[in-house]
């Protein structure tokens, strides 16, 4: 499993329009459900949302540097799925190191993928732990750059 793998072009945004974290969650949550993979899955976006927002409460998923890495496992996936977007203006988010998040990437895996879903948060964590990559991503001009960024990184590091 490799980023390539989880992120797809339809699921990564740019200049995302949101006010908070719970509205991050439903748009990002939009945006994995109008996805290939996930369009026809008949999952509710209330479900997704309510699973991720109940993740927070536990603590927040603001792991600092400006980036959030809000997860949840869900029932009646088969396998783990993954939207990326550059929010327009920071927001508030608990971070771990107070900081606002402009740079999110929400997991959604399989309720029973216990490795499958540890797996993907780490990738992707080790990924935006870079400062190089966290600002490629905050100065991609559009959603295609900042996927080839993610992508060509995770491939030169499997490299």
């Amino acid at each position: 499993m490799d980023l390539v793998d989880l992120i797809a072009r339809d699921r990564v945004a740019i200049d995302l329009k949101v006010t908070s974290k719970k509205q991050l969650v439903q748009e990002m949550t939009k945006m994995l459900l109008e996805s290939d993979g996930l369009a026809d899955s008949g999952l509710k976006t209330r479900d997704i949302v309510g699973a991720a927002m109940e993740r927070e409460r536990l603590g927040s998923t603001g792991v600092g540097s400006g980036v959030a890495l809000p997860h949840a496992r869900i029932e009646g996936l088969e396998r783990v799925f993954v939207a990326v977007a550059r929010l327009e203006t920071p927001i508030e988010f608990e971070a771990i190191d107070e900081r606002p998040v402009d740079l999110a990437a929400f997991i959604i895996a399989p309720s029973h993928a216990g490795s499958d879903h540890l797996r993907a948060l780490s990738l992707i964590s080790r990924r935006l732990r870079k400062e190089e990559v966290r600002a490629k991503l905050r100065t991609a001009p559009n959603s295609e750059s900042l996927y080839t960024t993610l992508i060509d990184e995770a491939r030169a590091t499997a490299a």
